[in-house]
């Protein structure tokens, strides 16, 4: 797998770097780059995963922080990509827009799901299903969808 052999050849704030680009959370980016060398895709994924689930207070935040809301016209790199099945209809673009700003009035954070391979309507679902939640299990239902995103977007990076 050369592009895991090229990761892991990087100098250690290179690939912390790239990382942060891949979750904006730096306890998390440090635990994975304290990691290697790799020896293959899935020991990444099992030490990324594993740094995800020790995250704390602030890497939830930092991370929460470093994702724009969803169905953005303004979107660039990785989200850009992944937010692009969600459309362009405007009144379910307009419900996420409402959504969105009822979901931050409630929770203080942007609302977070892997849109890859969702559609507008799914994801508008599955906002207003999550508004009824608290706010501790909304934490914890946003920290499992970045860590589905860190997934996706560390495949790609080794696969880049």
């Amino acid at each position: 797998m050369p592009g895991l052999a090229d990761l892991n050849a990087l100098p250690a704030p290179e690939f912390e770097q790239l990382l942060l680009r891949c979750c904006a959370a730096p306890g998390w980016a440090r635990q994975v780059t304290a990691g290697r060398p790799y020896a293959s895709l899935a020991d990444l994924l099992a030490v990324a995963d594993a740094a995800w689930a020790a995250r704390g207070t602030a890497d939830l935040d930092a991370a929460m922080g470093g994702h724009p809301r969803i169905g953005e016209r303004r979107l660039s790199g990785w989200s850009a990509q992944e937010q692009a099945s969600v459309g362009a209809d405007v009144a379910t673009a307009t419900a996420l827009a409402d959504g969105n700003a009822a979901y931050e009035q409630r929770f203080g954070h942007v609302f977070l799901i892997c849109a890859t391979g969702r559609g507008q309507a799914e994801i508008l679902a599955e906002l207003h299903r999550r508004m009824s939640n608290d706010p501790a299990t909304e934490r914890e239902a946003a920290a499992a969808e970045i860590g589905k995103i860190n997934d996706i977007r560390l495949r790609k990076l080794v696969t880049a």
